[in-house]
């Protein structure tokens, strides 16, 4: 029962590590702030919007994102494990 309950905490902090991670790099809501030396960004709308036109897709990157994914393979191991046996 204790690897069960471990495995399932394992997997959701991973989601919620991974979740945490992508709001921690950047403000998601108006993504440059006005200041008279910058350029405006390139947006997709003429106001403030959700996400920038060229964010990308750096944030599903395996790099930034190992501690997530490690934490949830060893939570399914876990509970695959106890199935298995």
């Amino acid at each position: 029962m204790a690897v069960i309950l471990v495995g399932a905490l394992l997997t959701v902090a991973g989601i919620v590590y991974m979740a945490a991670a992508v709001l921690r790099r950047g403000q998601l809501s108006d993504p440059a702030p006005a200041a008279p030396d910058r350029p405006k960004p390139y947006l997709a709308t003429p106001g403030p919007t959700i996400e920038p036109r060229r964010r990308g897709l750096r944030f599903l990157g395996l790099s930034q994102n190992w501690p997530g994914l490690l934490m949830m393979a060893i939570g399914l191991a876990l509970l695959l494990s106890v199935t298995i046996l």
